[in-house]
């Protein structure tokens, strides 16, 4: 299945590097804001009177999909590194579908059975982030457009819990009816978005000589690229494990962590994630400056240190807080989506895209992003089943920060 126009592609082809970027990135941002619209806003109900065999409903759904997803990084990272650009865009349309359809019969199943639905919804998901990326890659101005795609997942995870919060306060939809619904908006948008991101041409000569060739990579050059590059690959997928767990359960308990600070309007996470992704963005695409590949990436890293950095610092400073006003809640809660968006932002954008640059050697970001986002969902994965074998509820996020 093609979408391509080739007058348009030959047009954004030989236009200057900005009219090609901007249409990147609003193709890039328009498909994966969309995508999340059939993956989080179940997150924002709280399903508070709901548990079974000792355990808090929204903690076995949430369990239940991520499973799903981490699987879906998994089977990733031999679907995504060994796709060919034609097969691109119908796969993400192809994705999503599916993952719409689980959301059906999640609305109607007994409450036993909704879990085995909302895996079925990730298990699609988690693949369709490598299919954008692999439009942007290779490019001399990869970072700032893959800086417009990162936009996407920090403003719309709070844009799309915006959006079921109103359908369930304002229209009265049940909790479970309200993902499929919600989903259903943003059929339009992405069909938009992934016509756009089919039209952008491949990387120009100048491209590949700045930043290497790019290209399907089996299953022997993967293994025979990892044990070349194990040491510095494995330290970078660890620091990967500890940003997306962090991430993950700032974003997955965002309904309960506002809810606790006494917070309750819906507009809340759309406000404070919008601030964020401004920041993380403007500081993640700063990188796209550096020419030189080596001095890019270290800046990466730096940048990263800071990040955590940060991350620590703001939890020390607000450990102990008893008596949260909207106003110090909101900003905490921009702060730690600052510290910690900017670190895994530049995962996305910068420190896989440089790694390849330097090292020369035939691969792809798909690959390496694959690999650290199963390490980092199965992680997140493990940790919701210890904290709630051990600790029996949903501990403090602050106090999840600092543990």
């Amino acid at each position: 299945m093609r979408f391509q126009s080739e007058y348009i592609s030959t047009r954004l082809e030989q236009s200057n590097r900005g009219v090609l970027t901007a249409w990147s990135v609003v193709a890039a941002f328009t498909t994966y804001f969309c995508m999340y619209a059939f993956r989080k806003p179940f997150t924002v109900a709280q399903y508070e009177d709901l548990v079974f065999w000792g355990v808090g409903y929204k903690v076995i759904l949430l369990f239940a999909q991520v499973s799903g997803y981490a699987l879906s990084k998994l089977i990733g990272v031999k679907v995504i590194s060994e796709m060919t650009p034609h097969r691109r865009a119908a796969m993400i349309l192809s994705l999503i579908a599916v993952a719409h359809l689980a959301l059906l019969p999640y609305a109607i199943a007994p409450y036993w059975l909704k879990p085995v639905f909302l895996f079925c919804n990730g298990l699609p998901l988690g693949m369709v982030f490598g299919c954008v990326f692999a439009f942007l890659e290779g490019r001399r101005v990869t970072e700032a457009m893959a800086a417009g795609l990162c936009a996407s997942f920090i403003m719309a995870s709070g844009t799309v819990k915006s959006a079921g919060a109103i359908l369930m306060q304002s229209y009265g939809v049940s909790e479970f009816w309200m993902p499929f619904l919600t989903g259903s908006l943003f059929w339009l948008p992405l069909l938009a978005g992934v016509w756009m991101l089919e039209q952008i041409p491949p990387p120009s000569e100048l491209d590949v000589t700045a930043r290497s060739k790019r290209s399907p990579f089996n299953g022997i050059e993967r293994r025979q690229f990892y044990s070349r590059n194990a040491l510095g690959l494995t330290i970078l997928i660890l620091l990967m494990v500890l940003l997306t767990i962090f991430r993950s359960v700032r974003d997955d308990y965002a309904a309960e962590i506002w809810s606790g600070f006494g917070v309750e309007k819906p507009q809340i996470f759309a406000q404070s994630e919008f601030l964020v992704a401004i920041v993380v963005i403007a500081l993640s695409a700063v990188v796209v400056f550096i020419g030189a590949n080596y001095r890019a990436f270290l800046a990466g890293m730096i940048m990263v240190g800071l990040g955590f950095g940060c991350a620590l610092a703001t939890t020390l400073y607000y450990w102990g807080t008893t008596v949260w006003t909207e106003a110090a809640a909101f900003q905490f809660m921009v702060l730690i989506g600052i510290s910690l968006y900017v670190p895994y932002v530049l995962f996305h954008t910068t420190i896989y895209e440089r790694v390849i640059a330097m090292i020369r050697d035939k691969s792809n970001v798909g690959y390496l992003l694959y690999l650290g986002d199963f390490a980092g969902y199965i992680s997140t994965v493990i940790l919701m089943v210890i904290v709630n074998l051990i600790f029996q509820k949903n501990l403090d996020f602050v106090a999840l920060l600092f543990w």
